[in-house]
C-alpha cells in the first residue's frame, strides 16, 4: 500500500476517537475552560480566547508526531 492511504486511514481513526472523546467524555474533560483560559464578558459582548488549551494541544500532538517519528 501506498503511504498516502494509510495517512488517511490513520487520520480517519484519529478523528474518530477524538470525536467519541469529545462526544463521551466532554462533561468529564473540561477543554475549553482550563484555568488561564482568556473571558472577557460585557453586556453585549462576550471575548473568548482559550491560549491554555491551545497550548496543552500542542504539546500533546507534539509528543504524539514525536512518538510517530521515533517508531516509524
Amino acid at each position: 500500500m501506498d503511504n498516502m492511504p494509510k495517512l488517511l486511514i490513520i487520520a480517519g481513526i484519529v478523528l474518530i476517537v477524538i470525536g467519541a472523546v469529545w462526544a463521551f467524555g466532554g462533561k468529564w474533560l473540561q477543554f475549553g475552560r482550563l484555568p488561564g483560559d482568556i473571558v472577557v464578558e460585557k453586556e453585549n459582548f462576550t471575548f473568548y480566547f482559550p491560549i491554555v488549551t491551545c497550548i496543552v494541544i500542542s504539546v500533546v500532538a507534539s509528543i504524539v508526531m514525536y512518538l510517530f517519528r521515533l517508531f516509524k
